[in-house]
C-alpha cells in the first residue's frame, strides 16, 4: 500500500472554504476512486488553519490516477490561493506482523 501525507497551513480568512473543499475531495475519492482506501482529514485541536491529509491508495500507480482524477484537477487550483504552505510526504505501509506472511 501507497501512503500519502499531506500538510496544509490556510490562510485563516479562507480555513471554513478550504475544509469544506478539502471533505468533498476526500468524499470523492473514496467515492470515485477503487484505489483509493483511505482518505483521512485531521486538524489540531487547537489550530482550525492546519490540515492534515492521510491517505491509503492500493499502490504508487493509483495516486498517480488519483491526481488525473477530474475532482483532483478541479481541486488543486481551487485551493491554491488558500494555502500558505503545502508538505507532501510518500511511504509504503508496513503491516502488523499478524498481517504480513512469514
Amino acid at each position: 500500500m501507497f501512503v500519502v501525507v499531506v500538510d496544509f497551513e490556510v490562510k485563516p480568512e479562507t480555513a471554513d472554504e478550504f475544509r469544506a473543499v478539502v471533505l468533498a475531495q476526500a468524499e470523492n475519492s473514496l467515492t470515485n476512486e477503487p484505489g483509493c482506501h483511505v482518505f483521512d482529514v485531521a486538524m489540531p485541536p487547537d489550530q482550525d488553519t492546519r490540515f492534515l491529509l492521510y491517505e491509503i491508495y492500493e499502490d504508487e500507480v493509483a495516486f498517480q490516477t488519483h491526481l488525473k482524477t477530474a475532482h483532483f484537477l478541479q481541486f488543486d487550483p481551487l485551493v491554491g490561493p488558500m494555502v500558505i504552505s503545502k508538505e507532501v510526504q510518500t511511504y509504503t505501509l508496513v503491516p502488523p506482523r499478524r498481517n504480513r506472511e512469514v
